[in-house]
């Protein structure tokens, strides 16, 4: 399994779990070997990641802070540059494994991904990276406009959000604390959801 992944993907930096603790048993035979065998790896100058087995419990409780519906029934498993996170959907099939589905924090989607965790790695993001990672821009345009790579525990974030206005350009683009990143997203995805576009939103409010 992941074989062409492999060798289109070649591990260029990885950091292992903390001495003393392991991901948890998924109950997902591909999700446990993908985390066992690329977990904390970095791939095409930070344009990918998957998530150490021991931050699964993490990344699921970050997407659920903005997308409480997952609460449950998602496990995530990797992240792109954006930190966009994906996840697998236990009550999605796709070819009789559960389908992969897209959390964005810019935009506020939940994307379906017609995938699974096995298809989406050795077919997906090799034949269509720019559709499954948005390749393009981060190689032709944040990186030659002297954009950093970033780290495991970064991303490159928008300063706006695209769905409170923010422009879809690498002008409105930062590196940032993954973590805060998604904890500030995620508490204005959930408080805009349901409501009107131009809303007025109050971002400091409890």
């Amino acid at each position: 399994m992941f074989e062409k992944f492999r060798k289109s993907f070649p591990i260029e930096g990885r950091v292992p779990e903390d001495p003393g603790k392991t991901g948890p048993d998924t109950g997902i035979a591909s999700l446990n070997e993908l985390l066992r065998d690329f977990g904390g790896s970095s791939f095409k100058q930070g344009l990918y990641r998957i998530i150490r087995g021991q931050h699964v419990p993490v990344w699921n409780a970050r997407i659920n802070l903005g997308f409480p519906e997952t609460n449950g029934r998602v496990a995530c498993f990797g992240y792109d540059w954006q930190g966009s996170a994906f996840a697998i959907d236990h009550q999605r099939l796709e070819q009789g494994q559960p389908g992969v589905v897209l959390f964005e924090p810019g935009t506020g989607k939940a994307l379906k991904i017609p995938a699974n965790i096995e298809t989406f790695h050795d077919a997906l993001v090799i034949e269509n990276p720019d559709a499954a990672l948005a390749a393009n821009i981060y190689a032709e345009d944040w990186l030659p406009s002297g954009g950093a790579q970033p780290a495991y525990d970064q991303c490159i974030g928008y300063k706006k959000p695209l769905f409170l206005g923010g422009e879809d350009d690498i002008s409105n683009m930062e590196i940032t604390d993954l973590e805060v990143y998604w904890h500030i997203m995620g508490q204005i995805i959930a408080k805009v959801k349901g409501l009107p576009p131009g809303t007025p939103v109050n971002l400091k409010g409890g």
